[in-house]
């Protein structure tokens, strides 16, 4: 029961994930943060199967790390949204790829097709450009990319873009925009039958890309030895 939720505001961007990791009916952990600092002034919100979302969001990180030591200069929020899609458009073509290998008896080359699947993972990418401003991306499994001014991914996407629908506008202080986070979270945590108790907000400004507040209504509990 994922959630992952986005807004642009005056001068910054929000996003705020739940943070639960689950696996069928289990819950595993309640701290998992799937909102990852991408660089400086770049937010990268995640959601989808664990694997492929720290895999794919941990490449993307290096690979834009990497492209600002080559450069000199790093990329716009613009640019990391297309080399995003990029990498999503090209794991969703690698469908089949035909191999020839000799088998340890036979002498004759055997033909065998290994199958590469795609990346399940949906992305929201916010970031901070000084000529440009805050800016908010959405890009889902299939690639599909648009610059929006809020988005959500997940079950909670139900409610949380109905309460985004009525209460954003454009030009929200960031007071205004926590308020309307707040507004989502607790109507997930009210409507939702399976619904995550603790959620993250990271913020990007001018300033950076930090972490703004933990919505919790569970801690991880230490471990007790037994008496």
């Amino acid at each position: 029961m994922e959630c992952v939720f986005g807004l642009v505001g005056n001068g910054f961007a929000v996003i705020a994930a739940d943070t639960s990791a689950v696996h069928s009916i289990l819950v595993h952990k309640s701290n998992e943060d799937k909102v990852m600092i991408l660089d400086s002034h770049k937010l990268f919100g995640a959601s989808g199967e664990p694997g492929d979302r720290v895999q794919f969001t941990e490449y993307i990180q290096k690979n834009v790390a990497l492209y600002q030591f080559r450069n000199g200069i790093p990329l716009t929020t613009a640019a990391t949204a297309n080399f995003t899609r990029g990498e999503l458009a090209t794991a969703l073509r690698k469908y089949k790829v035909t191999v020839s290998f000799l088998h340890a008896v036979l002498t004759t080359p055997l033909s065998c097709t290994s199958i590469e699947n795609p990346y399940s993972v949906n992305i929201l990418l916010a970031g901070y450009d000084k000529d440009i401003g805050p800016s908010l991306y959405f890009i889902d499994y299939i690639a599909t990319l648009h610059k929006v001014d809020k988005a959500a991914f997940g079950y909670g996407a139900y409610f949380s873009l109905s309460m985004m629908d009525r209460h954003y506008h454009g030009g929200m202080s960031l007071e205004e925009a926590i308020d309307l986070v707040d507004k989502c979270i607790v109507e997930i945590r009210s409507r939702l039958v399976v619904a995550p108790p603790n959620f993250v907000i990271k913020i990007v400004d001018k300033d950076g890309a930090r972490e703004y507040a933990w919505r919790e209504t569970i801690k991880e509990a230490g471990v007790v030895a037994a008496a």
